[in-house]
């Protein structure tokens, strides 16, 4: 039997298929873009066939890269966008309206109002999540409200929802599975962490019936086999699923609590396993789960950084100080620092753990003498003082200390964004030899329940290092430029 593995990760833009082999080393990888479609500004939305035809698309031609068949496929692993919010019908599995992206801020009001009720402490002690358009549960609420029949069709039983991962193994199986793992369902303000499973005390403040959502599952285990999907055989196993800034945690090997990643894309996100235990914050981080496997739950405490790779793209595309976005590190790295230029990111406002998102981009300390290439420097830095912040909040949150940050994502290629975020964490980052590690994070989930490997323990030996980043600045070099990044956070 092959031990190949089939990694589906749907994210925002498009869709990467990928193949793992028991060494958990890329054979192929393919990606298929598709629609955004924004009907009001601040509205996202995705058409679930567009995404499903990217799925599909991206699957025979991974299949193809890597000369294989679909038989020879072990199993299928999901991870995927989260929060993004779909309703199909039942029988059929026709949606009933576009899917919702988590980027949508459509039910900011409703937000609000559930807030002026009062009710804000409450989603917090028990879903680890704040009271934010970006969560599942207020954009369902939304689709049942505003498309014509939702609310009574879904009393009726004749709808299902769904994020991304609940609505991709629903069409892999003919529409005979309808689940989610707890890691998705973590992320719609309707589970309760500490039972995981829906919470009716919340689903009745959202106005969410029961009968509408997927049974909650392990993020491990069977879930159904493929059936009609055309491009695949059927009768392969569907075995893992997880969020993606979990999965990458997985595929991280960061199973020990206290263990940290953060992936560098458009935004950044920072995850700490906390183990068996969850901790709620007190500085503006979430709590989540990241994973189940058999009885054993793990949680993580998470920050979001809006802006990462996004001030390199504001570089190249707003100021067009460089035409590619991989010229910024030979950019910033012709000078020897920003000479005391600091950029803060906030073009979207701050996120974790400062949340203000009123916060506007900002440069200081320019002078006669500064040069495109500070600014560059200052863009990175930017992006690494903010990640600082998180790391900072999850160990104070936590009273964990941090060995090491693992890294990866598009902008953990940039050796100098390393080093300088080594420097001012004062810890070693550790590079993967896959920085796909989504995608990997999803294989090794399902390659676990597939019985490619035992446990936990041989995945972390098939963990391969690329590089590590050892932190070189003095104590009082660390402390001067945080004293500029504090002083500048407070005036964005």
């Amino acid at each position: 039997m092959t031990d190949l593995l089939l990694s589906i990760d749907q994210g925002t833009t498009g869709t990467t298929v990928a193949l793992f082999d028991r060494n958990c080393s890329m054979r192929a990888k393919v990606n298929t873009e598709f629609r955004q479609i924004f009907p009001k500004p601040g509205w996202v939305e995705h058409d679930l066939e567009d995404i499903w035809s990217s799925v599909t698309t991206s699957v025979e031609a991974c299949l193809a890269q890597a000369g294989v068949a679909g038989s020879d496929i072990r199993a299928i692993g999901i991870t995927n966008q989260r929060e993004t919010t779909g309703v199909w019908e039942r029988s059929g599995g026709r949606p009933i309206h576009n899917a919702i992206v988590w980027q949508c801020r459509r039910t900011a009001p409703f937000c609000q109002q559930l807030r002026r009720a009062g009710h804000e402490q409450r989603f917090r002690e028990k879903t680890g999540l704040v009271l934010d358009p970006y969560f599942s549960g207020t954009k369902l609420r939304w689709l049942l409200d505003e498309v014509a029949g939702a609310r009574q069709r879904a009393e009726n039983g004749e709808l299902a929802f769904g994020t991304i991962d609940t609505f991709l193994v629903n069409r892999l199986t003919g529409g005979r599975v309808h689940v989610t793992d707890v890691s998705n369902a973590s992320r719609t303000l309707m589970l309760d962490l500490a039972s995981l499973d829906w919470d009716d005390e919340l689903l009745s403040l959202l106005g969410i019936p029961r009968a509408l959502l997927p049974e909650v599952r392990g993020s491990s285990e069977i879930y159904g086999h493929t059936r009609g999907v055309g491009v695949l055989p059927d009768g392969i196993p569907i075995c893992g699923m997880a969020g993606d800034q979990q999965a990458a945690l997985f595929g991280q090997a960061c199973f020990e609590p206290g263990q940290v990643k953060c992936t560098y894309g458009t935004g950044a996100f920072v995850l700490m396993n906390t183990g068996a235990k969850q901790v709620l914050s007190e500085r503006g981080l979430l709590t989540t789960v990241a994973w189940r496997i058999g009885d054993q739950v793990t949680y993580a405490l998470e920050g979001s950084v809006f802006i990462a790779g996004a001030a390199v793209q504001w570089l190249r595309d707003g100021l067009q100080l460089i035409a590619q976005s991989s010229e910024v590190e030979a950019l910033a790295a012709s000078v020897d620092s920003s000479e005391g230029v600091v950029f803060v990111p906030a073009l979207a406002g701050l996120g974790a753990p400062h949340w203000n998102p009123d916060a506007r981009g900002l440069i200081t300390g320019l002078t006669r003498g500064t040069t495109k290439a500070h600014l560059a420097r200052a863009a990175l830095e930017g992006i690494a003082f903010q990640v600082r912040d998180v790391v900072e909040t999850m160990r104070a949150d936590s009273g964990d200390q941090v060995a090491f940050l693992r890294v990866d994502g598009g902008a953990a290629q940039n050796a100098l964004l390393l080093q300088f975020q080594a420097d001012i964490l004062s810890v070693e980052l550790h590079r993967p030899v896959v920085l796909e590690t989504t995608a990997l994070g999803a294989a090794l989930l399902a390659g676990l329940a597939a019985g490619v490997w035992k446990d936990q323990e041989e995945i972390g030996q098939r963990w391969a290092l690329d590089a590590r980043f050892k932190p070189a600045a003095s104590a009082s070099e660390v402390e001067a430029r945080l004293d500029r990044w504090r002083a500048a956070v407070h005036k964005a």
